[in-house]
């Protein structure tokens, strides 16, 4: 296995230290880096990727960066959250959270209805917008028995509008007024993947990586009941035929697990102090480095692959479940 990814592992982390290095070229010309590394990364990888052929024994390292190590930031990101500091909203945070999940997957299946697109495809679409985007679409797939069409044209969009959506995301900081803690829930209710709300944050400041974070989770944790419900009243080709049962590594992803545990042992204070610096470092070079293979990953040609049906349906929900979050953080006055 070593074999087959480090042809790839070590591709990213080539990228990484070339966004490390421009990040510091740009410190010493203009005083600061006013583009991060980790977007720098994200940047130089989706150039590779865009401009050359890159032969598939790259793959499996490019996939093992983008995925496992980008989840070991995240769990490891837990051992500095505190849930007690950022539950200060209570339960009223959490029923909202719910509440824009709901609404958003109502508004984003209407937008793909009215736009003639089918209802197992729009109920994908819908699903991974508001909720946790391929994670979200995988387990439901098999729960309304969408074909591998629906499920490919679905997932197209995830992988370049994700990464545009952490690349901008932080210009709506400026543009919208909002505080640290305001861009953290927005992000965590608004980017598709948990990992990919640590990208959009981590730049901007530890305390919008650790509520925007914390929100996200809560939103994917809303999976399992919406599964739930598609199960019960989802619709089926064959109304005669068993539904799947969705996987529980679907549900509840095992370092979403990692993550809450090491939240609870820091809550408590029951991690030593000397391991919580070291844990940050990590996740911080770890990130950075999976941004690289989320870049590597991501041919922007594809977007125009997708159809301009499907781009048009998710951009709408993408523009709707921002519009919805916005409305959350000032009806209960978040600052």
């Amino acid at each position: 296995m070593v074999r087959n990814i480090l042809p790839g592992l070590l591709l990213c982390a080539a990228v990484t230290a070339a966004a490390t290095g421009l990040e510091r070229i740009e410190a010493a010309l203009f005083g600061r880096a006013w583009l991060e590394s980790l977007v720098l990364a994200i940047l130089l990888g989706t150039g590779v990727r865009t401009l050359l052929r890159l032969h598939p024994r790259w793959d499996a390292g490019i996939h093992f960066s983008a995925k496992t190590l980008l989840e070991v930031a995240v769990l490891l990101l837990g051992a500095s959250v505190s849930a007690a500091a950022l539950l200060a909203d209570g339960w009223l945070l959490l029923v909202g959270i719910a509440a824009v999940v709901l609404l958003a997957i109502g508004a984003s299946y209407t937008i793909g209805r009215l736009s003639g697109l089918p209802a197992k495809l729009a109920i994908l679409i819908a699903c991974g917008n508001s909720i946790c985007g391929n994670s979200a679409i995988a387990a439901v797939a098999p729960v309304i028995d969408a074909d591998g069409q629906d499920v490919a044209a679905s997932i197209s969009f995830t992988a370049v509008l994700g990464v545009i959506v952490v690349l901008t995301l932080p210009l709506a900081m400026p543009l919208l007024s909002l505080s640290v803690t305001q861009y953290g829930v927005f992000a965590g209710l608004t980017v598709y993947a948990v990992p990919q709300v640590l990208a959009a944050t981590s730049a901007v400041s530890l305390t919008s990586a650790h509520v925007g974070t914390l929100v996200k989770l809560v939103r994917v944790l809303m999976l399992g009941p919406v599964v739930l419900l598609l199960s019960l009243f989802g619709p089926r080709q064959d109304g005669d035929a068993p539904r799947q049962r969705p996987r529980l590594s679907h549900l509840l992803p095992w370092f979403i697990v990692g993550f809450l545990a090491l939240m609870a042992l820091r809550s408590f204070d029951l991690l030593p102090p000397a391991l919580l610096a070291p844990a940050h470092v990590a996740s911080n070079a770890l990130t950075v480095m999976s941004m690289a293979a989320l870049g590597l990953g991501v041919d922007a040609r594809s977007v125009l692959r997708a159809g301009g049906r499907v781009t048009m349906v998710v951009v709408l929900s993408l523009l709707v479940l921002g519009a919805i979050s916005i409305g959350l953080i000032h009806l209960l006055h978040i600052a």
